[in-house]
């Protein structure tokens, strides 16, 4: 889907990089832009992730996620979605449900949202979302989106 461009340096790696994609014709306009918006959020997880700023490259992956559930939702539903960070909210206004596993990992992710955004003992939790974990979250993350788009 995306074509391959070279690579850039990031601090201690080297990262592909991709031009963005390009939506079908039939989708609507907005809904394009919010899959691109949801393609770039997550290429910027990547980012964070490799500069071993894991938190933000949860927030990165939920705003992904959150962008698509989006998108998918203007497309079904012709209306702006609601002004909220909620999947549930906005897969139920959708009429969606995922599979078991991405329905887990979409819970955790929630869950993590807050703690992550907002951490009340910083040191504590970068400890609990170090290089490992936030790895399985992007991995995860990648499979909702793809899932989600699948959806259209």
């Amino acid at each position: 889907m995306r074509a391959f461009r070279g690579t850039r340096r990031v601090p201690g790696k080297w990262l592909p990089l991709f031009d963005l994609p390009c939506y079908s014709a039939v989708m609507e306009p907005r809904t394009e832009e919010w899959l691109r918006q949801a393609d770039y959020d997550m290429e910027t997880a990547d980012y964070m992730w490799a500069g071993g700023r894991y938190l933000y490259a949860v927030f990165m992956c939920h705003l992904s996620i959150e962008k698509a559930l989006k998108g998918l939702f203007y497309e079904r539903q012709r209306q702006f979605p609601p002004k909220s960070h909620n999947f549930v909210l906005l897969m139920s206004g959708i009429g969606i449900q995922p599979p078991d596993d991405l329905g887990r990992y979409i819970v955790r992710l929630s869950e993590a949202s807050i703690p992550t955004r907002y951490p009340e003992d910083l040191a504590r939790v970068q400890k609990e979302f170090g290089a490992e974990v936030v790895a399985g979250i992007l991995a995860k993350g990648k499979e909702v989106v793809a899932w989600i788009k699948s959806q259209l």
